[in-house]
């Protein structure tokens, strides 16, 4: 049986997280303005049979596939939104679920600190990110959450409420985790616009 962990529709990539998915995709890139669905299924494995059902459906384009033993992910994105959303009615189908079958989102952490100190900074940029640099003196918001996948449609609407930077958004296991930053206010928009997202995540 193939449960359906994450199942997230986003109507138009923001330029940031589009520009993100790139730099950690091996599949086809999306661009700003794109149509995308982010899927995620427990066993890992079963996200081949779906990916291909997806594929064979509509002239959706792959743009990342994670295929781990508990959890598998698959990313499409087309500039026609009508395809985007055909694919994802046609990996439903084939699993025998609906959307409202998908995991709800727990928020595991949040947080927002203020004033970011340098060497806090410096530090954070150094790991393992692909995403913008924080600068001293921004704030930051972290958000994590359960399953993962769920964090992509946060950071998208976030980038949509404010003007703010992308740092980091990891999708893929059994946390997601979104790092943002940038002023005080701008922060605060994109944060309750994140968790507002992971609330109420769109499915169409």
């Amino acid at each position: 049986m193939i449960k359906l962990r994450t199942y997230v529709y986003i109507d138009s990539l923001q330029p940031q997280l589009a520009a993100y998915i790139a730099t950690v995709s091996q599949g086809f890139l999306p661009v700003p303005g794109d149509a995308c669905l982010w899927a995620e299924v427990s066993p890992g494995m079963a996200v081949h049979r779906l990916t291909d059902v997806a594929l064979k459906a509509t002239r959706v384009h792959l743009a990342q596939q994670v295929v781990e033993r508990a959890y598998g992910s698959m990313v499409i994105h087309q500039r026609d939104q009508s395809d985007v959303r055909e694919a994802g009615r046609a990996l439903l189908a084939k699993m025998g679920a609906v959307v409202n079958d998908r995991q709800d989102c727990r928020i595991s952490w949040h947080e927002v600190i203020r004033g970011m100190t340098p060497d806090h900074c410096v530090l954070i940029n150094r790991q393992d990110r692909r995403g913008s640099m924080i600068l001293p003196g921004q704030s930051m918001f972290i958000l994590e959450t359960e399953p993962a996948g769920y964090i992509v449609y946060a950071a998208n609407q976030a980038e949509k409420a404010a003007n703010i930077t992308l740092i980091d958004v990891r999708a893929v296991g059994a946390f997601g985790r979104l790092i943002l930053s940038g002023r005080e206010g701008d922060v605060d928009e994109a944060a309750a616009a994140a968790i507002e997202a992971v609330k109420n995540p769109s499915a169409t």
